[in-house]
């Protein structure tokens, strides 16, 4: 894998390189940032200390397209993680589990191909097919990179996307193909005045989901979202709404019963602008699964794709980072499902290069949970979190991070040893 990465960077640098100059311009682009941070009793509680992780870490990002002309270009985006002084990460498979890119005698193991794809236009279609970022409902149903095609008719005030995905291949095989999991998509845009809709549908099928890792003990699914984002501009203020609802079915296997999705998915927000800054804040609600028992699965799901960050402890954040489960107790991380979430904030600007941010966020389950000590609660707890950012120099960026979580019954589960969630960070970071 590793000789394949450096195969294909090769061969870009080669195609810069050799095509004549009026045949190709190159352009380069990129993202760096270094995070240094501490997270502590995530898990709800302070004795067994299990998720409780202070870190360094670096990601890299770099871009470069080549634009054969005004209608053709080749995008490609790489990317590399480290974690400082350990060799897990975005490891090619196969490369030695003693070595890293963040470990002494680093090399280049550490490399994803994050993007590669054609983007062409012909007349008014646009087309971009290969791997490539998708994004819908602002996050809330994808916001992810993906193997497909975009088609979209653009007009003046208008777009209409046309989107296929593949989530899935199910392989080489008798019925392999049976497995395969595809998203089918149209996203119609339009703009009048400061106004903006953008409805869409997707659908997402599979003959058989047996071999699909996110799900298991079904079979054929026929599920869709239908949905709606809404922007606004007024004045100085700027109001959103997002609104999906989740349907079809899934057939469970080896036996002749299904289950119906019957979910929702709502949410608003705005935000004031002034001089000094702006007054920010959010709502949103998904639904959960009152009785798992029952024949309908009613906790708003997406398979695979779905992110959306909101707060720094509850919601990923500015330090967000799978690999230690950084996120509180029960709480959704960028999987908005099964939740209800409220926030407001304001941003202040003392002075040109420095800002200033204060938000505050409370949070419950759309249903409510078994403690351990045998109670049911939903309310996850009441967040707050301050950013300050100062730019050092231009375009070098220093981020100042604190949050902090009064936690409810549902985060600390009413332990004997509860105790509040707590995290400071702070993050350099570049784009050019």
């Amino acid at each position: 894998m590793k000789k394949l990465l450096v195969f294909g960077l090769a061969a870009l640098l080669v195609l810069a390189f050799t095509l004549p100059a009026s045949a190709l311009e190159s352009q380069f682009g990129g993202y760096w940032r270094t995070r240094a941070w501490t997270a502590q009793n995530f898990t709800g509680e302070d004795d067994t200390e299990a998720r409780d992780v202070t870190a360094v870490d670096t990601r890299t990002r770099l871009y470069y397209t080549a634009i054969f002309h005004e209608n053709l270009k080749f995008v490609n985006k790489f990317e590399f993680d480290a974690t400082w002084g350990s060799a897990t990460g975005s490891r090619a498979a196969g490369a030695p589990t003693n070595r890293g890119y963040g470990q002494v005698s680093a090399d280049g193991a550490n490399i994803e191909i994050k993007n590669s794809y054609a983007d062409f236009n012909l007349g008014p279609v646009n087309g971009k097919i290969g791997v490539q970022g998708v994004r819908l409902a602002r996050g809330f149903l994808l916001d992810d990179d993906f193997s497909g095609a975009v088609i979209t008719f653009k007009g003046e005030t208008f777009a209409i996307p046309l989107i296929w995905l593949k989530v899935y291949e199910g392989g080489q095989g008798k019925d392999a193909n049976d497995m395969d999991v595809d998203y089918f998509g149209v996203a119609p845009s339009f703009k009048a005045g400061g106004v903006s809709i953008n409805p869409y549908v997707v659908y997402a099928y599979s003959k058989d989901l047996s071999g699909y890792q996110p799900t298991s003990g079904a079979e054929e699914l026929n599920m869709f979202y239908a949905g709606l984002d809404l922007d606004a501009k007024l004045g100085p203020a700027d109001l959103w709404f997002t609104g999906i609802y989740q349907g079809g079915d899934v057939d469970l296997a080896n036996s002749s019963d299904s289950l119906d999705f019957k979910a929702w998915l709502a949410a608003i927000g705005g935000s004031f602008g002034a001089s000094w800054g702006n007054i920010h804040g959010q709502f949103f609600y998904a639904t959960g699964d009152d009785d798992p028992n029952d024949d309908e699965l009613n906790e708003y799901d997406v398979p695979a794709g779905q992110s959306y960050y909101w707060a720094e402890i509850m919601g990923y954040g500015k330090f967000s980072d799978t690999s230690y489960l950084q996120v509180s107790n029960n709480a959704c991380a960028d999987q908005i499902g099964h939740i209800m979430a409220g926030n407001i904030g304001v941003t202040v600007k003392p002075m040109d290069k420095l800002s200033v941010s204060l938000d505050a966020w409370y949070a419950a389950l759309a249903e409510d949970i078994v403690t351990l000590k045998g109670n049911e609660e939903n309310y996850l707890g009441t967040e707050i979190d301050l950013c300050i950012t100062y730019q050092l120099v231009q375009g070098l960026n220093l981020d100042i991070v604190g949050a902090y979580l009064v936690a409810g019954d549902a985060t600390t589960m009413e332990a004997d040893n509860d105790a509040n969630p707590y995290e400071v960070g702070t993050r350099l970071s570049l784009s050019f």
